[in-house]
C-alpha cells in the first residue's frame, strides 16, 4: 500500500474533539503515530508519544494527576512537555528530567477542535473564514475511524459527478442532469472546485432542505484540510469544514464542523435537520471508499485514468504529497450534473 507521506508529519492534523479530552487520557494514532492526549494542571490539552521511555508500555493505560500523566507500569509521572518528574521510589538527580522524558508533541486547540503536529516544523492554519466566527451556529460531528485511504476521501469529496450515482436521489439524479458551469481555481498550496448553477440539486435532500443554491466551492488546503461552502442570493448558506485524519495507510478519522448562518431556525434544530440527511450519504461514501480499498488491494496497486470530469487532474495528489502546484484560474466549463 502506498506508504503515508512526510507532508501529514509536517501539516496541523486534528486528533480530537475539545469535549472528548476530559479526566483521562486519551489514545489517539495520527498519520501512524500512537498518541496520548490529556490535560496538564491549567486544562490546556497536551499530546505525548503513547510510549513510555522506560519499558515502552502505552502511557495511554494510566492515569492523569493534577495534570501529570502517570505511568501505570511502574509510575513513571510526565509533565505535558514530556519531562519526568517522578520515579516512584527513587530520587531524581539534576538533569534527569529531560534524560527520562517522553517524548512531546506540538498541540493547538481551538474552535472545539484538537490539532497536533507530529514535526517540529513551523508551519500555521490558513484562513477558515466562518469557521468558529461567534456570529454563526456551529456543530461537530465526528465519525470515528474508515476503512479507506485519505487521498481517496479528499478525491471524493471534491469531486460532484459521483454524487449522481452513489447518492442518486438523495443528492442529484443519475437520469436526470441539469446544466451547471464548473470552474478551478488553484494557489500553490491549495485548489478549489466551483459550481454555478441556475437552480438546487434534484436530489431530495437538496429539494427539502436547503435554501436555494447558487454557488459551491469546495477547496482543498494542503495536505488533508477541506472546506466546502455553499452561497445563495444572500450569501453564505453553509460551510462545512472536514479535517480528514490519516490514522494509518488503510484508515481515516473524518471530523466535520457544520457552520451556518445565524437566525436561520435555532441551531439544534438545525444541527438535527443536517444529521438525520446527511446520515445516508455519509453512509454511502464511507462504503464507496472501503470498496475502493478493497480493490486496489485485490489488484495490488491504485491504477487510476483522467477523464473529461477530472478537471483538478493529479493536483489533489500533488497538493497531498506536500508538492507545490501552479496557481491557475480555469473555467467556467459547461457539465451536466
Amino acid at each position: 500500500m502506498t506508504p503515508l507521506p512526510d507532508s501529514l508529519q509536517r501539516s496541523w492534523q486534528m486528533a480530537a474533539l475539545s469535549r472528548d479530552l476530559r479526566d483521562k487520557p486519551l489514545a489517539r494514532t495520527v498519520a501512524g503515530t500512537p498518541l496520548v492526549l490529556f490535560r496538564d494542571a491549567t486544562g490546556t490539552a497536551a499530546a505525548l508519544t503513547d510510549r513510555c521511555p522506560h519499558r515502552n508500555y502505552p502511557l495511554s493505560e494510566g492515569r492523569v494527576s493534577e495534570g501529570v500523566l502517570q505511568c501505570a507500569y511502574h509510575g513513571w509521572r510526565f509533565r505535558a512537555d514530556g519531562a519526568c518528574v517522578e520515579v516512584p521510589g527513587c530520587e531524581l538527580e539534576p538533569g534527569e528530567d529531560r534524560r527520562l522524558a517522553a517524548s512531546p508533541v506540538a498541540v493547538r486547540e481551538l474552535n472545539g477542535a484538537v490539532l497536533v503536529r507530529l514535526s517540529p516544523d513551523e508551519v500555521d492554519l490558513p484562513d477558515l473564514g466562518p469557521w468558529g466566527a461567534d456570529d454563526h451556529d456551529h456543530f461537530w460531528w465526528s465519525q470515528g475511524v474508515w476503512r479507506g485511504r485519505v487521498l481517496d476521501a479528499l478525491e471524493n469529496v471534491l469531486d460532484p459527478f459521483h454524487t449522481n450515482f452513489i447518492h442518486d436521489g438523495i443528492i442529484r439524479r443519475s437520469g436526470r442532469r441539469m446544466p451547471v458551469g464548473l470552474s478551478v481555481l488553484a494557489g500553490e498550496d491549495w485548489i478549489e472546485s466551483i459550481i454555478d448553477q441556475p437552480q438546487p440539486d434534484l436530489g431530495w435532500m437538496s429539494r427539502l432542505l436547503e435554501p436555494p443554491r447558487e454557488r459551491s466551492r469546495t477547496r482543498l488546503y494542503a495536505p488533508t484540510l477541506v472546506q466546502a461552502r455553499w452561497e445563495g442570493p444572500n450569501g453564505l448558506t453553509l460551510c462545512v469544514t472536514v479535517f480528514f485524519t490519516p490514522v494509518t495507510e488503510t484508515t481515516l478519522a473524518p471530523y466535520a464542523c457544520f457552520t451556518t448562518p445565524k437566525g436561520r431556525g435555532p441551531g439544534w434544530l438545525k444541527e438535527a435537520a443536517i444529521r438525520m440527511f446527511l446520515e445516508p450519504v455519509v453512509a454511502q461514501d464511507r462504503r464507496a471508499l472501503a470498496a475502493q480499498l478493497d480493490n486496489i488491494e485485490r489488484f495490488g496497486a491504485p491504477r487510476f485514468l483522467q477523464g473529461p470530469g477530472d478537471l483538478l487532474g493529479a493536483r489533489v495528489a500533488q497538493l497531498y504529497q506536500g508538492q507545490r502546484i501552479e496557481p491557475a484560474s480555469e473555467g467556467p466549463f459547461e457539465h451536466r450534473l
